[in-house]
């Protein structure tokens, strides 16, 4: 605790001195500065709930009129982050300039594959020396051979949200989830005790148990390789993949997860029941309970996600971000970088907007800059997590974080081989083991050797 306290009061003395250096950091490598930007219409490209993004657009609008007088901002919903990159390299290889977006929000598989394909803004130049003003890890998913693509949105670690009512009428203690080990042993005492009612966990029998539990979860932080340095795959005969695979095999196999599809009904409802003890997900999990159960108000409480006992790694942080879309006649490319810029270092209006936010239940994350990070703000109580303060607990899960996955332009196919053979064994139609077996091969067979990323 001491070792956590030391580490918020350094950030908080960085912050500070941010403050201070910021503005002329900014007045040196403002791209906007002097302009005025011609009416029109800015298009993003946004998936999930990008609306609730468009209160803090349209709201800043109205504030800058006097650089933007006649634009207004189309957020275009696409279906996935895929969705969104298949679209922009499409109309973008058919030169339909005037149909392409100024902004798209996306993650780094998407990125790095439009950064492949030429059509990404290089933001180096102003991002960099921005980059001891942020959280750290901030720009590090932001990079594609050594230059800066991405505008960072979040930077939200992987958590353990529990109910602390089920922990409380079983009589066990929640720091017995410090480990990863330790989590899966409370499950077996839950399934015990609660003569089988009572599941650790759900698991989803589609595509989001390697979205969740592997690629951002178990994956990283068992050290997991899904290709060498060279490229090669080695997803069949790293240990650090065997082991996290066969973490699921042990929730599977030994019943300890629910399975039953993230995001529905069926999910919610047995939350409701007390069927489910725990999530270990992403932060972004926060915006569901309270959005799906706000019944449950004051049952849940978060904590840093477990780590394997050997190797001693929190949860791997997800970046989210936006691109700017390298096209001619770009004209709101630097009232792009404006937005990015007072949506992360404004913290007034940053203020107003979460605050929004959580009345509407709707979805938020910290902030990237340590200069906002250190405003009490962020450390306030939660009626939802009993007084707990999940802001601060959001932060914290920052630390000691593990590596993500390192990413290629090949792992948006990638994804869908190692998915479909996790699925299979979900299903029951093949072991772990099989399923591992497969992965190694199909990937060779439609892949082989890949790029390493720079």
């Amino acid at each position: 605790m001491k070792r956590t306290i030391a580490t918020i009061a350094v950030w908080t003395l960085i912050a500070t001195l941010a403050l201070s250096s910021g503005a002329a950091a900014f007045a040196q490598s403002e791209p906007w500065a002097g302009k005025v930007f011609p009416p029109g219409k800015m298009t993003i490209y946004g998936y999930g709930q990008p609306q609730y993004l468009m209160e803090y657009y349209n709201a800043w609008l109205e504030r800058n009129r006097d650089i933007a007088p006649g634009v207004t901002i189309e957020m275009v919903q696409t279906a996935s982050e895929a969705d969104a990159r298949q679209k922009v390299i499409a109309t973008y290889a058919a030169g339909a300039w005037d149909e392409l977006p100024t902004l798209v929000q996306t993650a780094p598989v998407s990125m790095h594959a439009m950064a492949e394909a030429g059509i990404l803004v290089d933001l180096t130049d102003y991002l960099a020396p921005l980059e001891d003003q942020l959280v750290p890890g901030a720009l590090d998913e932001m990079k594609y051979k050594g230059r800066i693509y991405g505008l960072p949105d979040s930077v939200r670690p992987q958590l353990l949200f529990y109910n602390v009512e089920i922990f409380e009428k079983y009589g066990i203690d929640p720091d017995e989830m410090d480990t990863i080990e330790g989590w899966i042993e409370v499950g077996r005492k839950l399934k015990e005790l609660s003569g089988g009612t009572v599941y650790l966990s759900y698991i989803d029998p589609g595509p989001y148990t390697w979205r969740y539990y592997g690629r951002r979860g178990f994956m990283p932080q068992a050290n997991a390789r899904i290709w060498d340095e060279r490229g090669n795959v080695v997803i069949d005969t790293d240990p650090g993949a065997r082991l996290a695979f066969k973490t699921i095999e042990t929730l599977v196999n030994e019943g300890l997860v629910l399975k039953s599809a993230i995001f529905q009904p069926p999910l919610y409802e047995a939350t409701r029941k007390g069927q489910i003890a725990t999530f270990y997900i992403g932060a972004f999990w926060d915006e569901f309970l309270r959005a799906n159960l706000p019944d449950m108000a004051g049952k849940w409480r978060v904590r840093p996600a477990p780590m394997y006992a050997e190797i001693g790694l929190r949860g791997a942080p997800v970046s989210q971000m936006h691109v700017i879309i390298d096209k001619p006649n770009n004209v709101y490319k630097d009232l792009a970088l404006k937005l990015w810029t007072d949506f992360h270092f404004d913290a007034e209006h940053r203020r107003i907007w979460v605050e929004s936010m959580e009345r509407q239940n709707a979805p938020y994350a910290n902030p990237i800059t340590k200069s906002l990070l250190a405003d009490p703000f962020w450390k306030e109580p939660s009626p939802y997590y009993g007084g707990q303060s999940f802001r601060e607990m959001e932060a914290l899960g920052l630390q000691n974080a593990a590596h993500n996955l390192r990413v290629t332009p090949d792992d948006a196919e990638a994804d869908q081989i190692i998915s479909v053979e996790l699925e299979k064994f979900i299903a029951g139609s093949q072991t772990m083991d099989e399923a591992i077996a497969n992965m190694g091969r199909n990937l060779r067979a439609r892949i082989g050797r890949t790029t390493p990323a720079e």
